[in-house]
């Protein structure tokens, strides 16, 4: 077999070079070409009454009527030749009328930017207009009241960050991470996280609940309830924020002693003196129903700007950790906490330890999604024994058993 030339060999070489150079450019332009797009839907269900409580999202017929919808457009579109452009859908509204309930959904696709816009939206009509002629599942939508509306992204993406509970769609994947030396989040990703400020140095994390309210652990405020010295900020980063409020009031629970060192009712709300502008890297974080239940095992995320390790300092930038809820009975086991824990409190992290909030972190959220990917407030950083310890796992203000106190302060 007779043998190439090396001059021969290099020109194949830069050959093929130059042909991979030109597939991965072109995959570069088209996928940096591509663009989130934004659709309302509007159809009215009919075989399902209206409900005072679907005014409110967080109720469990909100929950369970938007899953419902939520998973028959989804399926719709998985099985559609849309469905590597779908991203997601979820329900904003659900609305009286006379002979039955309206939906509000909010569509999202990403579609290349050269596309026609016109053409993109047909597509999409067509898909889900004919899955609502063809229906025959749980839900009797009446075809004649569908109407699809194309938004402009900063529309679709205010009728998402109004909603509690949201968040921006992450590239990358979570990951089983620890404030106390594990991944930073990106912006966006926890956007109800606040930093509450003493004089201007961080003092503990706090969870937006609207766009004037935060809630957070009262020991935050032992000795120093005066509002005018403190702020909050938000965004990933502390310094420099994305925004900063001044504190009108703090409210701390009428029942904490904080003198006393104890860890019953360590919880406080905030009014901030001015509204925050939500947006997809600010807004709130869903407050559970007093009755919701979050089980033993269920994996929560807590985040915060505390230290790295035991004794630490605070850190600029959000670190986040997964954790699991542990049953009180275990917790309350003499060789971890020996009866500390009462109904007020929730157990979270791992009894071998290594994974953990840590100082600086108190006040600030432990959450965890619901079956639509809403995000709930279970708990708030509360108290440990030190960070990461074994048999030591983090405990926190459990937010349900307090869910009426906050109603009663707040109107939420």
């Amino acid at each position: 077999m007779k043998r190439l030339e090396p001059w021969k060999i290099a020109l194949i070489v830069l050959s093929i070079l130059a042909f991979l150079a030109l597939v991965i450019g072109l995959l570069v332009f088209f996928l940096s070409n591509e663009e989130k797009r934004y659709y309302t839907a509007n159809f009215k269900i009919t075989n399902r009454q209206y409900h005072p409580d679907f005014e409110k999202q967080t109720s469990e017929e909100f929950r369970r009527l938007s899953t419902e919808i939520e998973r028959l457009i989804t399926r719709t579109f998985e099985a559609s030749i849309l469905k590597d452009r779908y991203i997601t859908s979820q329900v904003v509204s659900l609305s009286p009328d006379p002979t039955g309930v309206v939906a509000q959904v909010v569509l999202m696709f990403q579609f290349v930017s050269a596309d026609s816009q016109a053409g993109n939206q047909e597509r999409v009509n067509k898909v889900l207009h004919t899955q609502m002629k063809t229906y025959t599942g749980s839900l009797e939508i009446d075809p004649s009241s569908f109407k699809l509306t194309r938004v402009k992204r900063e529309s679709g993406e205010n009728l998402l960050n109004n909603c509690c509970g949201t968040r921006m769609q992450m590239v990358s994947s979570v990951g089983v991470a620890r404030i106390t030396g594990g991944r930073l989040a990106q912006a966006g990703e926890w956007p109800w996280q606040a930093s509450i400020q003493l004089n201007g140095m961080h003092r503990c994390g706090a969870s937006i609940i609207s766009n004037t309210w935060l809630v957070t652990a009262a020991h935050c405020f032992r000795g120093v309830k005066d509002p005018r010295v403190w702020t909050a900020s938000f965004g990933t980063v502390r310094r420099p924020p994305k925004e900063r409020r001044a504190i009108q009031s703090i409210i701390v629970h009428e029942q904490y002693a904080d003198y006393l060192y104890n860890h019953e009712y360590d919880i406080a709300v905030m009014k901030l003196t001015t509204p925050l502008p939500f947006t997809s890297e600010i807004h709130s974080v869903c407050l559970p129903e007093p009755l919701q239940v979050f089980p033993e095992n269920t994996s929560c995320f807590v985040t915060g700007w505390g230290a790295l390790r035991d004794d630490g300092q605070s850190v600029n930038q959000l670190r986040q950790a997964e954790v699991k809820i542990i049953g009180t009975n275990i917790c309350n086991r003499e060789e971890v906490y020996n009866g500390a824990i009462t109904p007020g409190m929730v157990c979270a992290g791992y009894l071998e330890g290594k994974i953990d909030a840590c100082q600086g972190d108190s006040g600030g959220p432990l959450v965890t999604p619901d079956s639509r990917g809403i995000w709930y407030l279970v708990g708030i950083v509360s108290w440990g024994d030190e960070c990461a310890k074994p048999n030591k796992p983090g405990v926190y203000t459990r937010v349900t058993y307090y869910r009426d106190w906050i109603t009663s302060k707040t109107g939420l």
